[in-house]
């Protein structure tokens, strides 16, 4: 328990109002998507920086484990507490922008602002930044996507969030505060990542184990004026992944993702785009002039999503550019790209929706009836995306009949970063009760309409022991991963000369093993 002493010191540094010490609190605020552990000893919401590295000098010299929380977004237990007193910092407190610099091309925000705020307090200045966020984004944070790091918008041809970084100002375990890139400089600002050793990167999938993102600056660019939209249906994944892989090394598709058979079906089996309001006004709004923008909503409330039915593997495009003539010819390279591959062109209905609503309800957080949903990645250059993608094929068979005896599902997504990566993760849906972060997560009205599952322990102990399997073959396979936490084998994997240079950089920034302990296998 932590002590009342420790709780007096805490009032008056953050008020009484920003801690929070019910059990109700500490539980919920502790799970991520997947993992129920432990539960916190104690949350703090600090409204401010010099507030935050208070809170972090004063839990560390307890003796206490530190750990930030963003949105609570991920799945690989990066914020789950390993101690049962842990204080848990949830920095939905630190949420402003703070400064839009147009004359030198950036923005900086605390990191506890999600990138849908983020993405609104940039609307109308013809800027944004060149990864701009993820599916989650509504709740996801931009310091959460940093430590853990993140893709999808923009990540086609900007790689991830890391790769916008500009400088970072971190709070350390002692509390005290430390500035990356030109930040670092007496007489500079923020205006340039690689002033020296690159201390921003660093900081960038550490998952909070070397310090706590206070204030993140990203780079801006223009807006792209004109955009394109594509999608295609493929017979087996070869053929796919050829295609995403050389549309993603001739840089043509600022996003490009793709869908197996089964999460398809899965897409199918949710409500129709052509009742989807909100889906359909956000299209509508988006394209322009009063005649082309019913007849867009007209176009895709007829498609509806009835036509992935008909397609076996399909891959999903969007494109932007400086000019119309620009993304129409992207689309043509493209589609000749596809064509090669055997590619058949489907509706453009996902992407354009997609794209119409970007930061929109997190809904595809369980499955079309309820069902629990997690998933486990691995990145590869694209050379060996297919041979990996047969040796996962081969793992998952060896597991049918545990898959059969449980009613668990698997599908994949598949998705390029920049122009040198391929991203597969498989996707597991299993019948199970749902989670408070959950029922908190999702829409009342969507969750009123699922049938929703009983305790299943017995499958999600299966999916767990698949989903372990899973991550032993990535490392065989010499994948790397976003969002490490405490679900990937960093330590093991990892050559002597790289670990020794991080455990004494850990040595130095937290001796005590404060902060997050467990993360990275530290």
């Amino acid at each position: 328990m932590i002590d009342d002493s420790l709780i007096a010191q805490f009032e008056a540094l953050l008020g009484k109002n920003a801690l929070s010490r019910d059990s109700q609190s500490c539980d919920f605020l502790a799970q991520d998507i997947y993992t129920r552990g432990l539960p916190a000893g104690l949350v703090l919401r600090p409204a401010g920086i010099e507030q935050l590295a208070a809170a972090v000098l004063t839990a560390t010299d307890a003796g206490r484990a530190v750990i930030a929380r963003g949105g609570g977004m991920s799945y690989s237990s990066g914020y789950v507490p390993e101690e049962s007193d842990s204080v848990l910092i949830d920095m939905g407190g630190l949420n402003r922008v703070l400064e839009i610099n147009r004359e030198d091309s950036h923005v900086t925000v605390e990191a506890g602002a999600s990138w849908r705020e983020l993405h609104e307090a940039l609307a109308g200045t013809g800027l944004r930044t060149p990864y701009w966020g993820t599916l989650s984004g509504i709740h996801a944070t931009v310091g959460g996507s940093l430590s853990q790091n993140s893709i999808f918008w923009g990540s086609g041809r900007y790689g991830s969030a890391a790769e916008s970084a500009l400088s970072l100002k971190v709070v350390l375990a002692d509390g005290s505060l430390l500035d990356t890139g030109s930040a670092g400089q007496k007489r500079a600002g923020p205006f340039f990542r690689q002033h020296g050793p690159d201390l921003t990167g660093l900081f960038c999938g550490d998952c909070g184990a070397l310090g706590i993102k206070a204030t993140a600056t990203l780079r801006l660019i223009p807006e792209f004026a004109a955009r394109s939209f594509a999608a295609f249906a493929f017979d087996d994944y070869p053929a796919l992944l050829g295609a995403m892989a050389e549309i993603s090394r001739q840089d043509l598709a600022m996003e490009c993702f793709g869908f197996d058979p089964f999460l398809q079906a899965q897409r199918s089996h949710r409500e129709s785009l052509a009742s989807d309001a909100k889906n359909l006004v956000g299209v509508m709004k988006s394209a322009g002039g009063v005649g082309k923008a019913l007849a867009e909503g007209a176009r895709i409330a007829m498609s509806g999503r009835g036509f992935l039915q008909d397609a076996a593997w399909s891959c999903h495009l969007m494109m932007e550019d400086r000019s119309e003539a620009g993304a129409a010819g992207r689309l043509e390279a493209l589609r000749k790209i596809a064509a090669d591959q055997g590619g058949r062109e489907l509706p453009d209905t996902v992407p354009k929706v997609l794209r119409a609503n970007p930061f929109g309800p997190v809904n595809s957080m369980i499955g079309p009836e309820g069902e629990r949903w997690v998933p486990v990645h691995g990145i590869f250059p694209h050379s060996r995306a297919i041979a990996a993608m047969e040796s996962l094929g081969e793992l998952f068979a060896s597991f049918d009949p545990v898959l059969a005896e449980h009613e668990i599902g698997v599908g994949y997504l598949l998705t390029t970063i920049a122009t040198n990566c391929t991203v597969l993760e498989p996707v597991f849906f299993w019948p199970d009760a749902l989670e408070e972060i959950h029922r908190r997560s999702v829409e009342p009205g969507h969750l009123r309409k699922i049938r929703g599952f009983p305790q299943n322990p017995a499958a999600r102990a299966a999916v767990d022991q698949i989903r372990q399997a899973l991550i032993g073959r990535f490392m065989e396979l010499g994948a790397a991963h976003l969002q490490l936490g405490k679900s990937y084998p960093y330590r093991e994997g990892l050559r002597e000369a790289n670990w020794r240079l991080l455990r004494a950089l850990k040595q130095e920034l937290d001796p005590r093993r404060r902060m997050n302990p467990g993360a990275l296998g530290l």
